[in-house]
């Protein structure tokens, strides 16, 4: 199985260097919190309390997201297009409101349940080389641990969470969002904790898990040594070079 996992708490670098590193193996690129964040946002769309796990379950239950891969008119650096029905919702489920409220429909039993199936069909599938790709790097909270645990590579990813708010403002800001950047502190310190305590699971690296901590790298850095070791554990050629006019930003990162 050719399968990169890579998990980590909000803003340590998943999408972006799991972007990069699925371009430079020419694996597909899923991030798969992405789904979490869709489901947070029809939930509040529809005016649903995230604490109603019952009916937040029934929205993740009905709820059809179709995920696809950027087309040459969106020049906005989206990794993906997230779309529910005719909606392109793949910005709108970047907002503070959904950062605020995703991981309370992540830490939904219901929520996982509906969305954990479809993860791990994607990651066999993708890791068998059945999808069109020679295989798949899985970004997300529970990755490694849980939705692929038989993945050959898993990557945690880690940064103080004072670097990971300002990473985050930074990106809010360059959409044009600005945010005081103790609010975007206060957000993801507790975001950390519900993700870390909550009982479905939490945030925590796989047991043989390869932890890398990205304060004072780069993101060519960070997916340097990434490279290195799927040519050490996976079936891979060369990589391809580094892109620097890669698309940054717009992961999902929630659960």
């Amino acid at each position: 199985m050719n399968a990169v996992t890579i998990d980590g708490p909000a803003a340590s670098g998943k999408s972006s260097v799991g972007y990069e590193a699925a371009r430079r193996l020419d694996f597909l690129f899923f991030d798969t919190g992405i789904l979490y964040r869709a489901v947070t946002w029809a939930v509040l769309q529809q005016g649903i309390s995230v604490a109603d796990s019952e009916a937040v379950g029934q929205v993740a239950e009905q709820t059809s997201i179709d995920i696809t891969a950027p087309t040459r008119d969106h020049r906005d650096g989206r990794q993906v297009t997230v779309a529910i029905g005719d909606n392109d919702i793949t910005w709108a489920v970047r907002t503070p409101h959904v950062d605020q409220n995703v991981s309370i429909v992540a830490a939904n039993r219901l929520v996982r349940q509906a969305l954990g199936e479809q993860q791990r069909s994607i990651g066999l599938r993708h890791g068998s080389g059945a999808g069109g790709k020679s295989g798949i790097v899985m970004v997300g909270r529970d990755i490694g641990t849980i939705v692929l645990p038989e993945a050959p590579l898993k990557i945690y990813l880690d940064a103080p969470v004072d670097e990971r708010a300002r990473r985050r403002q930074q990106e809010l800001a360059a959409r044009g969002k600005e945010t005081d950047i103790a609010r975007v502190l206060a957000d993801m310190q507790q975001r950390d904790e519900v993700d870390s305590e909550r009982a479905i699971a939490p945030l925590r690296p796989a047991d043989d898990a390869h932890q890398i901590q990205t304060l004072g790298l780069s993101i060519p850095q960070v997916v340097d040594k990434i490279i290195a070791l799927a040519q050490t554990h996976l079936e891979v050629g060369p990589a391809t070079p580094l892109d620097q006019t890669a698309p940054r930003g717009g992961g999902a990162a929630p659960h």
